[in-house]
């Protein structure tokens, strides 16, 4: 093959690739588009992108984001809620089905939703789901900067972008005003128990240095004794606790029948560790509203009630 052939050739097998490239980009940018819909802008956003509809039968399987459905107005849209949805009062006469560990995949399918609110870790469910051509929205327990994030996404998912920026704004806002005021106050070295066996101090699981929980305690005022530890929560034990010397107990004990008396009874259990500087000075607290445990839009609420709690003179 003569010098000229062979550039002839080249350039001819140059050509048809390029426009292979160019046929087979058109024909992929094409594929992806919906009427109205933009071309992707660049080479990383070739995936599919377009709005998914509107939902209006929504089953949430989990309560924060359930409280946060129908703060932005859209509870009406809410067809079933998880056995754990307590809050608001309406959620009552919503379908229960089930929870974190026992989904009812047959009672959510016969609620026929168009969205369905699963926790990141329910794998089976969510394959089941996916199976069913069900769509969802995939929700992760994180710190308290993602209960804001988490209200934004869900208020873009349901078409209530607006009212749920809104309320994002307005409890950041809260947020920043509760940082303030404590932020000159001593912070005290306060553990967080949210379990223990009733009338005795085994079986305690503490919030560690991670989550909304701990998040809650720095906006508050306080200081978290196992801020060193990377885990949103840990088992102790009663040494664990003499080691550590809180000055500040909190026990969150929600989701259960609280008097007077039994309040004082728990409390009382404490006394076995009378070293602990928390149980000298008669610091131990038991918060028994529901809202502090749940990751909500009324976390800014429970923010104010931990921060009353560790610096009582500061909001009188």
């Amino acid at each position: 093959m003569t010098g000229e052939k062979r550039w002839r050739w080249s350039a001819i097998v140059f050509l048809t690739i390029v426009l292979l490239l160019l046929v087979l980009g058109r024909s992929s940018l094409l594929a992806f588009r919906l009427p109205g819909s933009q071309a992707p802008s660049s080479p990383a956003s070739r995936l599919p992108n377009f709005q998914a509809p509107v939902p209006h039968r929504i089953v949430s399987l989990i309560p924060s984001v359930t409280e946060m459905l129908f703060a932005i107005g859209d509870g009406d849209d809410v067809v079933g809620v998880s056995s754990f949805d307590h809050y608001p009062p309406a959620v009552e006469g919503r379908t229960r089905v089930g929870g974190l560990l026992d989904p009812d995949f047959e009672r959510i399918l016969a609620l026929r939703p168009d969205l369905v609110i699963v926790y990141g870790t329910q794998g089976a469910l969510i394959d089941r789901l996916a199976r069913a051509g069900v769509p969802m929205f995939n929700y992760e327990h994180a710190g308290l900067a993602d209960i804001t994030r988490t209200l934004r996404q869900i208020g873009d998912r349901v078409g209530r972008s607006a009212v749920a920026a809104r309320l994002a704004d307005d409890i950041e806002r809260e947020l920043g005003e509760i940082r303030t005021k404590t932020s000159t106050s001593a912070k005290p070295k306060t553990m967080i128990v949210f379990e223990r066996e009733a009338g005795t101090l085994r079986g305690m699981f503490a919030s560690g240095g991670i989550g909304f929980l701990h998040d809650i305690l720095v906006v508050a005022g306080g200081t978290n004794v196992f801020a060193d530890v990377p885990r949103q929560s840990l088992q102790v034990t009663a040494e664990t606790v003499l080691a550590r010397a809180p000055e500040a107990i909190l026990e969150i004990r929600s989701g259960e029948s609280w008097t007077p008396q039994r309040i004082a009874s728990e409390r009382d259990v404490w006394r076995a560790l009378a070293s602990v500087p928390a149980v000298r000075t008669g610091r131990i607290y038991l918060l028994t509203d529901e809202m502090i445990s749940i990751p909500g839009p009324r976390v800014a609420e429970a923010t104010l009630a931990v921060a009353k709690t560790l610096h009582p003179d500061l909001f009188k």
